[in-house]
């Protein structure tokens, strides 16, 4: 059975809540990413501000300063490391967002995306290929 661990990104870039909402977007946009997970100073995950979140700001009329934390998703589904990554891809399957933080003992420790999934299992494919080519050469 592949985990999270296996497969979890761990070089995640973050925000903490109190943070500049304009200056959470350009970290977006400059990595080239759809979500970043809050986290506050102790390492556990307040929750995830991503560009449906944001889409809320450009519906405001008046351009005001604001904080992460006006934005986030605060109900944020997440996985442990020791979950089974099928029970994130069905969990993806069932819901419309993109990416799970993983946490161990209420810390953020990485996150796994839709891609991160599909990237698995596209690698699981072309190792099931090889070996069938191999046990093809062996054999005859």
């Amino acid at each position: 059975m592949v985990t999270a661990k296996a497969i979890m990104k761990t070089n995640v870039i973050t925000v903490a809540p109190e943070e500049d909402i304009h200056e959470a977007i350009r970290t977006m946009v400059l990595n080239d990413i759809t979500g970043l997970p809050v986290v506050n100073q102790d390492g556990s995950l307040a929750g995830i501000i991503t560009e449906k979140d944001v889409l809320n700001l450009l519906c405001q009329i008046e351009d005001r300063p604001a904080k992460v934390e006006d934005f986030m998703t605060r109900d944020v589904v997440c996985f442990d490391g020791e979950d089974p990554v099928a029970d994130i891809a069905e969990s993806f399957r069932d819901n419309h967002f993109r990416r799970v933080p993983i946490l161990e003992n209420g810390r953020l420790v990485g996150i796994v995306s839709r891609r991160d999934i599909i990237r698995h299992m596209r690698d699981r494919q072309r190792e099931d290929q090889i070996l069938e080519d191999i046990a093809v050469e062996i054999l005859y």
